[in-house]
């Protein structure tokens, strides 16, 4: 799902979690910690590993060696924000958006 670059991704949290097969755990920081994300995500069955916010009343615990795995997807942004024509979105359409991701991974995954 593509928002506007004005718009949180939280609020496209229903979208995000239309699963056909339910995963075993949804990683995410701390931007994603509001109860209402963690009850929509253990409704459908999943682990939310989701570190609290600094000023939390009741901090809840996660499981830090799933957090650490979520570096992997942190860096693939990282490389993908290094080729312009993804950084920038030339792509208009979302559709060419998303082959262009997939060309990139590619070229990663090769490389």
């Amino acid at each position: 799902m593509i928002s506007g670059g004005h718009v949180h991704d939280s609020k496209l949290m229903p979208e995000f979690l239309d699963w056909e097969v339910p995963p075993l755990a949804i990683v995410a920081d701390k931007a994603y910690s509001s109860d209402k994300i963690r009850k929509k995500i253990t409704d459908e069955g999943a682990v939310a590993v989701i570190p609290s916010k600094s000023n939390a009343r009741k901090p809840i615990p996660h499981d830090k060696n799933l957090y650490a795995m979520r570096n992997i997807v942190e860096r693939f942004f990282c490389k993908m924000k290094d080729m312009r024509r993804l950084a920038t979105r030339f792509e208009k359409k979302a559709e060419n958006f998303l082959n262009m991701i997939y060309l990139f991974s590619i070229r990663c995954w090769i490389n």
